[in-house]
């Protein structure tokens, strides 16, 4: 009994005394008021939510904390844990420090330093490593006392929240809740928050990625602290404890993959990037895309962008099937990519005739095999379809009637009026605009296309695109006027959708570029505009790959999956609705010059294209057939593989054949009257 009086008298004394050294040692309190402390650098989406967060240049996983942030339960269970009165003392608690001087007198060591949460603060801020002495622990009292009152109890609370160490490379509650957990830590479980609070005393070897038993332990001894503690009630204990220990971390969020990085690139020192984007429909997206074209075929990548046409901001931008699948090169980010647009610029060439008065939607036009000059187009089916109205015409997306309206309105002016909308088309070095960029002779970006269908769906003003928040928006460019705008979405709206699809709901257009290299979709309701594309980011060609068929089925499922449909808009009350025998005498029917061309002409290969590698499955031990397709010539078609006669056929000029194997293959084509032609092409 009389030890116990010495001790706590003499505990008292040390107690007084260090008081009296914290404030003795006020003026060598000063140091590092941690604002300093790099931050990981956040892309968050229109509401706040994270997009994708970046390590520090130290390689750590750091989020400022703050108490509004994280739930109060937790709050609750940190104070009752490590520093009860955190909320009453100056920094330095008298009662714990008499404590921990009782500990230190009677076993000669300092077995607890009566730390409080601004003192363990000061030791993060000063990242020290020079023991538990005594020295060392005056200096915490004295600098913890005087950053609490240059920054007060709710900036002290969370640095610590921000600092605390919670292992590896993550450091404060926000990481360690992304990193353990994956969520946010605004709502935590009791087991959750139990072991949150117990991972920074330990935070290398209660890891419950590397030693699951221990962090258990260590959470269910904070557990039964707080059902004594009168924290917790017995049945938020007994479910705490029923909880399972993560075995591993869990990757951080990585949303909008190719944008985020951009946005990073864009403005290093900015820490926070607030976008325009939607996680919900970023990520309903991304798993769309990994869904269907990974199942397509191999090596296959796809891109989306999702726009708010209203507003020109961007709700969606995917990138890549996969940015870490290199076999799909998922780093190239295929909405900024130049590739040929197939069809998807007719509807633009029609817009623009209807808009000069040279067509109207009932106007009649031939589709039957014409020349122009030099160039001879043909459908995609190699069949026509006679006369037929310009609406019928782009709703099947005939290739006659689309390169005479371009003839009749000008390559060249076509061409000057995308870039008066601000829209860069690739051509070949030193080549001018011809005919064939109505057909996808000249390279575009995914992104651009977006842009180009957004002024469509709003009546010919063609936003200007944002995917940052908060930034002033230069003027609309016009694309077309209101009028051919709606006259051009109304056709698109009645082109049959996919299989299984509703039609009549979205105005939208697909594309195939020459020799399969890229399948497009693109279109819009009455808010949204999305575009769709399929292909191999290489550039190289892929057997059977449509507009249609690969892409159209995923622009539909993405507009389901971004909300409720919106009504396309109605008639322009000032535009009436005429028939054909209505129209003015010059726009009954449109007649470009043009020559008839002829049936035999040059015998061709119009697929497989020369020298291209044409993936049929050999690597996967399961070789497909080779379609081959001829334009020319007068039927009937004798095709050799090699030299060897692999098939015949007739009208329909095309057929299918067995390479042997992989490697370079010679194809060749006889036609009825003994003109030949001949390709070669690597199977892989």
């Amino acid at each position: 009994m009389r030890k116990r009086l010495i001790a706590g008298m003499a505990a008292g004394g040390l107690a007084l005394a260090g008081a009296g050294g914290v404030v003795f040692a006020w003026r060598a309190g000063s140091g590092p008021d941690g604002s300093a402390t790099p931050y990981s650098r956040e892309v968050v989406d229109r509401n706040g939510r994270l997009l994708r967060p970046f390590q520090t240049d130290d390689d750590m996983w750091r989020f400022p904390g703050a108490a509004g942030d994280v739930d109060p339960l937790f709050l609750r269970m940190l104070s009752a844990y490590e520093d009860r009165r955190f909320r009453q003392h100056p920094g330095v608690d008298p009662l714990a420090l008499a404590r921990a001087a009782g500990q230190w007198l009677i076993s000669g060591r300092i077995v607890s330093g009566g730390s409080t949460l601004s003192m363990q603060v000061v030791r993060l801020i000063d990242k020290r490593e020079d023991g538990r002495s005594l020295a060392v622990k005056l200096r915490e009292m004295a600098r913890a006392v005087r950053l609490e009152r240059e920054i007060g109890k709710e900036r002290m609370l969370d640095l610590y929240l921000s600092l605390a160490p919670y292992g590896g490379n993550v450091e404060g509650i926000r990481a360690a809740s992304l990193a353990y957990f994956g969520k946010e830590p605004r709502r935590l479980s009791p087991g959750e928050a139990a072991l949150l609070v117990a991972l920074p005393q330990a935070p290398e070897t209660r890891r419950p990625d590397r030693f699951p038993e221990t962090a258990r332990r260590a959470r269910d001894r904070v557990l039964d602290r707080m059902l004594a503690a009168g924290v917790l009630k017995p049945e938020q204990v007994a479910s705490g404890k029923a909880e399972r220990v993560p075995l591993a971390r869990r990757a951080m969020p990585a949303f909008a993959w190719h944008a985020a990085s951009e946005a990073i690139a864009a403005r290093p020192a900015t820490r926070v990037h607030r976008m325009t984007f939607d996680r919900t429909q970023q990520e309903a997206l991304e798993a769309l895309l990994r869904e269907r074209v990974r199942s397509a075929g191999a090596k296959l990548s796809g891109a989306i962008v999702a726009i708010d046409h209203r507003s020109g901001e961007v709700i969606a931008r995917v990138g890549s099937v996969d940015p870490l699948d290199h076999e799909r090169q998922g780093a190239v980010d295929m909405t900024w990519a130049v590739r040929s647009p197939g069809s998807t610029l007719k509807p633009l060439i029609y817009a623009m005739a209807y808009e000069t008065g040279i067509a109207h939607p009932e106007t009649l036009i031939e589709d039957r095999p014409s020349r122009f000059g030099n160039y001879a187009p043909a459908n995609f089916d190699r069949g026509y379809q006679g006369t037929v109205s310009t609406r019928t015409a782009l709703q099947m997306s005939l290739n006659v009637p689309a390169i005479a309206l371009l003839d009749g309105v000008g390559p060249q002016r076509f061409y000057a009026r995308l870039e008066q909308a601000g829209i860069r088309p690739a051509l070949p070095r030193g080549e001018v605009p011809g005919l064939a960029v109505g057909l996808g002779g000249v390279g575009i970006r995914l992104f651009d296309l977006a842009a180009l269908y957004a002024g469509l769906a709003r009546g010919g003003e063609m936003p200007p695109l944002a995917e940052r928040r908060g930034e002033p928006a230069p003027a609309a460019r016009p694309i077309a006027d209101e009028n051919s705008a709606w006259f051009v979405g109304d056709i698109l709206a009645d082109a049959p959708a996919p299989e299984a699809a509703m039609s009549g709901r979205y105005a939208y257009k697909t594309g195939t570029s020459y020799g399969f290299r890229d399948a497009w979709a693109v279109g819009f309701d009455g808010r949204r505009t999305v575009a769709v594309w399929v292909g191999r980011p290489d550039g190289s060609s892929v057997p059977g790959i449509t507009g249609r068929i690969t892409a159209a089925p995923i622009l539909f499922d993405a507009f389901a999956r971004l909300g409720p449909y919106a009504p396309l808009p109605p008639r322009p009350a000032a535009l009436p609705a005429l028939s054909a025998s209505q129209l003015p005498a010059p726009l009954r029917r449109f007649g470009p010059a043009r020559e008839e061309a002829s049936d035999v002409r040059d015998l061709k290969i119009a697929f497989p294209p020369d020298g291209v590698h044409v993936d049929l499955g050999a690597a996967r031990g399961e070789m497909e057939p080779l379609a081959i397709r001829t334009t020319g010539g007068r039927p009937p078609f004798t095709v050799l593989v090699d030299g060897r006669p692999a098939v015949r056929f007739g009208a329909q000029r095309q057929a299918i054949v067995h390479p042997d194997g992989p490697g370079f293959t010679t194809l060749s084509v006889i036609d009825g009257e003994g003109r030949s032609a001949s390709v070669t092409v690597r199977v892989e």
